[in-house]
């Protein structure tokens, strides 16, 4: 059981981590260590975050490195940094790499994947690699793909809210609970709450199940639920 002592350690190692990556050779002084925790732990601004400012993807992905912040690194082939277009008006968020992702070291091209292709490109009438961005709330697969562990996800977040940051794009797509949640810094029940509008750093954020709930789940009232959730989305993209 994570004990609040051992989770703030955990945030402090992860935050020193960070600071380091970013390029510090010390601790900086108390002003400007207080100003950039509550950037990190508030939910971010692409207009005052700091890293909002021509940071690119490929910078993003050097600063992660072969990542080691966490303790997925150790069971992992592939980073799972992420794929699609750079400059995409439309981002999906998922969970975290399966074991098809971690050995091709790319986001949803197992049967998920497959299953979002086909949402993207049938359903939306949209192109994958064109038209969108993919990635995940965490790079490395979690053991036997159970759910990102706390620790985990805050190690990987401040790359996630940098690459969203890179992209700028107009619409968030969030698959499943774990990315609403992390997205939305709280538990969201996605059952209740698919198919609804929210915010993050600016940006138009919609919740839906994530891809691997429609395989398990396959029904109708399902399929129609999230059709329904991408037109939402395709209005808000005025397509």
């Amino acid at each position: 059981m994570e004990t609040p002592k051992r989770k703030a350690l955990i945030e402090l190692k992860n935050y020193l981590t960070h600071l380091k990556d970013l390029g510090y050779t010390e601790i900086p002084c108390e002003t400007e260590l207080l100003a950039n925790v509550a950037q990190e732990t508030a939910q971010p601004s692409l207009s005052t975050n700091k890293m909002s400012k021509n940071i690119s993807l490929g910078a993003v992905q050097k600063e992660l490195g072969d990542c080691t912040r966490c303790k997925l690194s150790e069971g992992r082939k592939n980073i799972v940094f992420g794929s699609g277009n750079a400059n995409a008006d439309l981002v999906f968020v998922g969970e975290g790499p399966g074991a098809d992702e971690d050995e091709q070291g790319l986001p949803f091209v197992g049967r998920s994947g497959k299953k979002l292709t086909e949402i993207i490109e049938k359903g939306m009438g949209l192109n994958r690699e064109k038209d969108t961005y993919i990635c995940n709330i965490v790079k490395c697969r979690p053991p036997g793909n159970r759910d990102p562990e706390p620790d985990e996800v805050s190690a990987c977040n401040p790359f996630l809210i940098e690459q969203l940051q890179a992209i700028k794009p107009k619409v968030i797509v969030a698959l499943g609970k774990s990315a609403s949640s992390t997205l939305l810094g709280r538990t969201v029940p996605i059952v209740k709450e698919r198919g609804t509008w929210h915010e993050y750093a600016g940006i138009k954020l919609m919740l839906t199940f994530h891809p691997s709930y429609l395989i398990r789940f396959y029904t109708l009232e399902n399929r129609k639920a999230v059709h329904e959730d991408m037109k939402k989305v395709l209005k808000e993209l005025g397509r």
